[in-house]
């Protein structure tokens, strides 16, 4: 049966053999399906053949669809917990964060340029343009050019607007594998600090590399 699956997931994979080897030891781990590994395998590998906007488009709704929202206390035990791209998938479950994690890392697999992504910490505004009511949110952020306006992908919507057209997130800071940054709006990147600082993002890096992405 092992055989098969690896076999079937090799079809459509952009990864190696000991890649799927080992993202189905971590997928195991986490009594995650076979089945929606494959979806995720296929999704990348048609994503490498599409335009930036849809594979924007196609990687953001996967994750909206497949994914049932739930808070980290329930899924890991924990107040706070970043999860891995396949300790995700293996739950079908995850917060905002992990729905931006997954997204940020497939995305590469589909063959978008790292420095053009960045995670987002932003305070949400709820209940209507007049609440002053926030709560923290996670969103990913496309540019596709250093000065260009971000595209935001989200797991409240799943149209993908403009920063301009979410003006109920209030951006805190952004970061990616390469370092944070503390203005992520702004026209003019600045030099970026190490991931370091952001000890959990440091640990998922870390888990995911040793799951077999790379970044």
């Amino acid at each position: 049966m092992r055989i098969l699956i690896l076999t079937a997931v090799l079809l459509f994979s952009a990864f190696t053999l000991a890649d799927i080897e080992k993202m189905l030891a971590a997928l195991k781990l986490h009594g995650g399906s076979p089945a929606l590994f494959r979806d995720w395998q296929q999704l990348i590998d048609h994503s490498r053949g599409l335009g930036t906007q849809d594979k924007l488009r196609r990687i953001n709704e996967f994750f909206n669809r497949k994914i049932q929202f739930t808070d980290d206390l329930q899924v890991w035990g924990q107040t706070d917990y970043w999860a891995s791209p396949l300790e995700t998938l293996a739950k079908a479950k995850g917060d905002c964060e992990d729905f931006t994690i997954a997204k940020y890392f497939t995305l590469i697999e589909a063959g978008l340029p790292n420095e053009q992504l960045r995670l987002i910490y932003v305070k949400a505004r709820i209940g209507g343009p007049a609440s002053n009511v926030t709560q923290a949110h996670m969103v990913l952020a496309y540019y596709a050019s250093p000065d260009a306006e971000p595209m935001i992908l989200d797991n409240l919507i799943t149209d993908i607007r403009p920063a301009s057209r979410r003006n109920d997130l209030q951006p805190v800071f952004s970061f990616n594998s390469m370092g944070i940054w503390s203005n992520p709006t702004a026209s003019v990147v600045p030099g970026p600090t190490g991931t370091g600082r952001l000890s959990r993002w440091q640990d998922l890096l870390n888990r995911a590399k040793a799951e077999g992405f790379e970044f």
